[in-house]
């Protein structure tokens, strides 16, 4: 039942429910509603905790998106009137509705309280949080009065009655309202420690470190500006290099007390290092692309366009096709699609001379093989002076 709940199996142990609804024009939208019932929360030791979502509360009680402090009222309300008419089957199950509403209201606290620890700014300590915190003070303090009276009228109906099943459901209801006022009480001491964590985080957050700078750039900034150089220039930046960045070094001289211990210290008895692992059988694998060499530096070869000249997608399809090559055509289609979004940074990077690139203008592309927009395939020069200029700078 517990790993059904929590969704063993799954890759982010969630669930996904489908549904639908029509919109204002009559249309029929498909839905997905994706939620956990039962989270898994490190704790301290390495320890793995389980808790309760929302949506999970929310199931139990039979309601979504419900006011937390209404719900919670409305549930004692109703608990009181079953108890004061005998009814007391049914007041165990409103009983249990209202703890699962007083670990609701504790969940909202600790999510905002997590989020304060993480990032102050992301929380609304201004007006939001304050109000939310005095607005739960109070309820603590109705609720705690409200239950306490609770409290009394089951124990009076458990000493008056005769029937030994009602002694048993008032039994158990009293052991449900004393978890509910003991909830109260930890959520009471958790609103008194909700400020001074948010002026302790504050103090932390602001006057904290600075965050790390990005990595290196290997190529461009180390290699790119650097092959160029004399090598008695370049070995004075990567002796630099790799000092810092292959760690301590051993110390050339040892200790002699250091020395001493291990001299004396007896050699450990070596274990059998077992049965000899067998040659494995290594299988070439099979060249399973669909395009060859030579299609790729056909495909090339079209798209190799003047950087004044772009042609149409639909052009470029067609020189494919006389081609008398099936496949050519589809490589030039995906080799233009993928220079929609053409990696700009990586050429930066690289000293590029020349991107291809493509851009949809809104004409519809006619070919009886694809679909979709009819590109504007074609070359953009880069300023290869000045892509270097600047990785030296960084360099």
């Amino acid at each position: 039942v517990l790993e059904n709940l929590l969704n063993v199996g799954s890759v982010d142990r969630g669930f996904r429910a489908v549904y639908g609804t029509f919109d204002t024009t009559g249309t029929y939208v498909r839905r997905d509603y994706d939620f956990k019932l039962i989270e898994e929360v490190p704790g301290t030791g390495g320890a793995v905790f389980l808790r309760t979502t929302d949506e999970a509360v929310n199931v139990l009680v039979g309601a979504l998106d419900t006011d937390v402090t209404s719900a919670q009222i409305a549930a004692e309300v109703k608990l009181e009137v079953l108890i004061s008419r005998g009814r007391l089957a049914d007041a165990q199950l409103a009983a249990e509705q209202a703890r699962y509403r007083t670990v609701q209201y504790a969940e909202t606290l600790r999510r905002t309280l997590d989020a304060t620890r993480r990032n102050v700014r992301a929380v609304d300590w201004l007006q939001t949080v304050p109000d939310m915190i005095a607005e739960a003070l109070d309820h603590v303090a109705d609720r705690y009065r409200h239950e306490n009276a609770i409290l009394t009228n089951i124990r009076k109906a458990r000493d008056e009655t005769e029937e030994p099943e009602h002694k048993r459901r008032a039994a158990e209801l009293v052991d449900i309202v004393k978890d509910c006022i003991r909830r109260h009480t930890q959520l009471q001491s958790r609103l008194l420690e909700a400020g001074p964590l948010f002026r302790a985080e504050q103090d932390r957050q602001a006057f904290a470190a600075p965050t790390a700078r990005s990595g290196l750039d290997l190529y461009g900034q180390l290699v790119a500006p650097l092959l160029p150089l004399p090598t008695e220039q370049a070995r004075r930046v990567t002796d630099a290099f790799f000092a810092h960045g292959t760690g301590l070094r051993t110390p050339a001289a040892v200790r002699v007390t250091d020395l001493v211990d291990t001299l004396l210290t007896p050699p450990a008895e070596r274990d059998h290092l077992g049965a000899e692992m067998p040659e494995p059988d290594l299988v070439a694998t099979p060249d399973d692309s669909r395009f060859s060499e030579a299609q790729l530096d056909a495909a090339m070869a079209l798209l190799d366009l003047p950087s004044d000249a772009p042609r149409r997608l639909s052009g470029l399809l067609a020189d494919a096709r006389r081609t008398g090559d099936p496949d050519l055509a589809y490589l030039v289609a995906l080799l233009a699609v993928h220079a929609a979004s053409p990696p700009v940074g990586t050429a930066y990077r690289q000293g590029e001379a020349q991107l291809l690139f493509a851009v949809d203008d809104g004409t519809e592309l006619t070919d009886p093989e694809f679909g979709g927009a009819d590109l504007i395939v074609g070359t953009a020069l880069l300023d290869a002076a000045g892509m270097a200029a600047d990785r030296s700078e960084v360099a």
